[in-house]
């Protein structure tokens, strides 16, 4: 006897898909404040290009323990091990 496994016909999340959007361009800007870090060269710019690097950081993790929370299954099989992933 064969045994067939059907996947469930479930829709995608909205609230997840927003998430792991938001997380993309989380991780946008993060490249983007690290490549204004790396042109910056008054004290202040490079200042403020740290602050700028370090909420963006916040964000991501941010996004990143939501979908966890929504996901945990699609989470491990991303390989999203730990809080600080930007760290």
């Amino acid at each position: 006897m064969k045994t067939t496994f059907r996947k469930k016909n479930t829709r995608p999340d909205p609230e997840l898909l927003r998430l792991k959007a938001e997380l993309l361009e989380a991780q946008g800007d993060l490249a983007q404040a690290y490549r204004q870090f790396n042109q910056a060269l008054d004290p202040e710019l490079v200042e403020s290009c740290i602050y700028q690097i370090s909420a963006v950081k916040a964000r991501c993790n941010f996004l990143i323990r939501s979908i966890k929370e929504r996901s945990p299954d699609a989470a491990a099989a991303a390989g999203m091990k730990g809080d600080a992933a930007w760290t």
